[in-house]
């Protein structure tokens, strides 16, 4: 979906476009976040990423500036933007790679695992934050996450897949009342109990 991979088979259109055969354009319109790959400068401090950014993607400098005040405010940054981001902690930078993918103002964000080794306030932060965004900017998010509490959180509609193949595509609450056992369930229990159903685990 990010247009990095090229599919074995089958096919993906967003916004009218096939990601891995249009990515110069496709890209233009997307952000992309994945917990284990930085789009920061590791010696320099965020600030100086996110300028750099502004000339990759060529963005006026009036809206570069008033787009980069809304999430230096709205992810808490102030205090950390002109630190060198190998001195950061996981959490501050996070927020920062967060911030950096948004600086275009994108159609749709991709978050790939954004809250994994995150202690509970960046998590917090991190889930508001992506939140906002939907409801005031209209931003398209499209989350992979284990962490059953950012999907309680945050999502209208899921997906799970479980050996290659699409198990479900709807509304948690759904699952919720199809797959609870008793009067309380985790939702860890509930997803255990849909994923044993369907005999993929034992």
């Amino acid at each position: 979906m990010c247009g990095i991979l090229t599919p074995t088979s089958g096919s993906c259109i967003i916004n009218g476009k096939v990601p891995y055969k249009e990515r110069a354009e496709y890209v233009k319109n997307i952000g992309v976040v994945f917990g284990q790959r930085s789009q920061l400068w590791w010696d320099v401090p965020p600030d100086d990423s996110f300028y750099l950014l502004r000339d990759i993607y060529k963005i006026p400098k009036d809206k570069f500036e008033s787009t980069r005040k809304m999430l230096i405010e709205a992810l808490d940054l102030k205090s950390i933007i002109q630190i060198p981001t190998r001195q950061l902690s996981l959490g501050q930078r996070m927020r920062c790679e967060i911030a950096a993918a948004l600086l275009h103002n994108p159609k749709i964000l991709f978050l790939d695992e954004p809250t994994i080794g995150l202690d509970a306030v960046s998590k917090i932060q991190v889930r508001n934050f992506i939140k906002k965004i939907n409801k005031e900017l209209g931003t398209t998010v499209i989350l992979t996450t284990h962490d059953m509490q950012d999907i309680e959180a945050l999502t209208n509609r899921i997906i799970l897949i479980g050996k290659g193949k699409k198990l479900f595509d709807g509304k948690l609450s759904e699952i919720k009342e199809k797959y609870k056992e008793g009067e309380v369930n985790t939702t860890d229990e509930i997803i255990a109990n849909m994923y044993k159903e369907l005999k993929l685990v034992s």
